[in-house]
């Protein structure tokens, strides 16, 4: 059976549907929503929301659903558009191209919806970017990937709220290489994100003279790395980049520390997640480096990030929100914020406003590149905390350095074919 929820305002409370993720139920994640909601057809703004609800990514899935959901309640609470309240439709693509391309093919044709986001990998998403372009769905993609902003894959319906690997491994390779040693070895989940992430990270390190001595690739959602460690270890490397993500970056880690190899080299993670970072401990991340899109501690400094952190902590019990979620809540957010602009759900009208607007739901001011629709945005570098450093169980990291939005960390529109 399709595992498929239908959010909105008035069957349950924020408090409900916040909460579902948190208690880790898969039961409750897996049940189909029993009935239709309440608005007359085409009446709602039905935004759909694919995403990998279970498997290695789901505790990052259920985040951004539960964030998105935020920026339909603030909507809403406004008054919605003339009165047309919006309204999430969460469908579990399971991780594979093939279903999250039927799961989207569904909520245009069956469910109607207006709009597309989500998706949590850098193949998947171009397969959702695919059926939106060839339906006329404008999508706002919250994963990284590099691919879905090339000539190739984009198209005027394609814009991308997540960072990319590009921007990503270049902020994180461009602090690490001038820090530290040249020798650098990779471990690369053998997907597109993994070998999007390396090829960053080698950009960023020509201009320091790296040395790659080790390359070993790792199939999508490993356990067992012990095949794969010794390989890097005997390469002897001052740097290992980890291009990996979600459980798969967990488990390399926890193997790589059994293995004594933090102490033999720097451990370097491009999107290093909250969510792992406190499944896995202090000890397991002490010292590791990354590139973040938010950390819930910006709220200190930025306007924004408080009133997101304090709505989140409403229904939370307290906790604050997670990088991935944060890319629901603004991918979600700027599609209403643009329907706002437009006065109307029109597709042109719409990609007209996202196309000139800058704006700031979560982390400061953003805006999409014209030629690419890629979102130039600030990239925070940032290090997992020794558990003596924590204030609480929340403040997991410290921020080292903030690079500030702008599109020179993009590759230039020429080179995308575009």
């Amino acid at each position: 059976m399709t595992k498929e929820r239908h959010f909105k305002k008035g069957v349950q409370t924020r408090r409900q549907i916040l909460k579902t993720g948190l208690a880790g139920s898969a039961a409750v994640l897996a049940a189909p929503w029993i009935g239709r909601p309440a608005f007359a057809q085409g009446e709602s703004i039905k935004i759909g929301f694919p995403v990998p609800l279970t498997g290695p990514y789901g505790s990052e899935a259920q985040e951004q659903a539960r964030c998105a959901q935020i920026a339909i309640d603030k909507f809403n609470e406004a008054g919605g558009l003339d009165g047309r309240m919006a309204e999430l439709l969460v469908r579990d693509d399971k991780l594979k191209s093939g279903e999250a391309a039927t799961r989207t093919l569904e909520l245009i044709e069956k469910d109607g919806v207006d709009f597309v986001c989500g998706s949590l990998s850098a193949s998947v998403q171009l397969a959702v970017n695919t059926v939106c372009a060839e339906r006329g769905k404008i999508y706002n993609s919250i994963s990284q990937s590099d691919a879905i902003n090339e000539a190739e894959n984009f198209s005027k319906y394609t814009f991308h709220e997540a960072m990319n690997p590009h921007m990503t491994a270049g902020a994180v390779g461009d602090y690490v290489f001038k820090n530290s040693g040249k020798r650098v070895a990779f471990l690369i989940a053998d997907y597109a994100y993994g070998h999007e992430m390396a090829r960053g990270f080698k950009v960023a390190g020509e201009k320091y003279g790296i040395e790659v001595v080790a390359e070993v690739k790792h199939p999508l959602a490993s356990k067992d790395f012990s095949t794969f460690l010794p390989q890097i270890q005997a390469a002897r490397p001052d740097v290992l980049c980890l291009c990996n993500f979600g459980f798969d970056q967990l488990n390399s880690l926890k193997q790589a520390r059994s293995f004594g190899m933090k102490e033999q080299m720097m451990m370097v993670a491009p999107a290093l997640l909250y969510n792992q970072r406190r499944a896995g401990g202090a000890s397991v991340y002490s010292g590791v480096v990354g590139a973040t899109n938010y950390y819930w501690k910006l709220e200190d400094e930025i306007a924004t990030a408080k009133a997101f952190n304090d709505v989140y902590r409403a229904g939370n019990d307290g906790a604050p929100p997670s990088d991935y979620g944060a890319y629901g809540y603004a991918g979600v957010g700027v599609l209403l914020n643009a329907v706002t602009a437009a006065g109307s759900t029109d597709t042109d009208g719409v990609i007209e406003q996202l196309e000139a607007m800058k704006y700031d739901l979560y982390k400061g001011e953003e805006h999409y590149r014209t030629c690419d629709h890629q979102a130039v945005q600030s990239v925070f570098i940032i290090e997992s905390k020794d558990e003596a450093d924590m204030e609480n169980e929340y403040d997991v990291f410290r921020i080292l350095e903030k690079d500030g939005a702008s599109e020179d960390m993009l590759r230039s529109c020429e080179s995308l074919g575009l």
